[in-house]
C-alpha cells in the first residue's frame, strides 16, 4: 500500500468491499476503473449533467464530484446493482418501465437518469406519495437528456406509480 493510501470498505452494490486507495480518487475513477464498473457513465465531470449518478445509501450523487474516501462506511448503489444478477437478466421496475415507455434513445443519460428515478421512486413509495408530473420533473431536473424530449421518461415514473394508491 502506498503511503498516502487511505483503507477504507464500503458495501458496492450488495457486496463488502475492502480496499487502498489515494485520497485524491473520484468515485467515478474508483467504479469504472478500480472496479470495472463502466455503467456509470462520465458526462461533463462538472456535477451538471448527472450520467454519473448513483446512489449512496440511497440517495442521488454525481459521482464525478464525490470523493472516493467519502463512501467509507456506506452503501454505494450502480446501475449494475439495480437487476437482479440472475441468469435470465431481470430488470429493476424503473429499468423495464424506461424500456417499456421508450424512454432511452443513445442511451447515454440512461445510467444516471434511472439512478435518480430510482432514488424518487422509492421515496415517493416509503412515503406513499403519488407524484404528478412537476414532481417528476423535479426529481430529475438534474439528470441532462438532448435526445427524448423528457415526455417518455415522465411517462415511465408515472407508470411506475399505477397501482400506487
Amino acid at each position: 500500500m502506498k503511503s498516502d493510501a487511505i483503507q477504507i470498505s464500503f458495501t458496492i452494490n450488495g457486496k463488502p468491499m475492502e480496499m487502498a486507495i489515494t485520497p485524491s480518487l473520484l468515485l467515478i475513477e474508483l467504479l469504472r476503473e478500480e472496479l470495472g464498473l463502466s455503467g456509470t457513465k462520465p458526462g461533463c465531470l462538472e456535477g451538471e449533467c448527472g450520467a454519473c449518478t448513483v446512489l449512496i445509501d440511497g440517495e442521488p450523487v454525481n459521482s464525478c464530484l464525490y470523493l472516493a474516501v467519502n463512501v467509507h462506511g456506506k452503501e454505494v448503489t450502480t446501475i449494475e446493482g439495480l437487476s437482479s444478477g440472475d441468469p435470465a437478466g431481470t430488470l429493476d421496475p424503473v429499468q423495464e418501465a424506461v424500456i417499456r415507455h421508450g424512454g432511452v434513445q443513445c442511451g447515454f443519460c440512461t445510467p444516471g437518469m434511472i439512478m435518480a428515478i430510482k432514488a424518487f421512486h422509492q421515496h415517493c413509495r416509503a412515503n406513499r406519495i403519488v407524484p404528478d408530473r412537476e414532481q417528476i420533473k423535479s426529481a430529475i431536473a438534474g439528470n441532462l437528456c438532448r435526445c427524448t424530449g423528457y415526455t417518455k421518461i415522465i411517462d415511465a415514473v408515472e407508470s411506475l406509480f399505477k397501482d400506487f394508491k
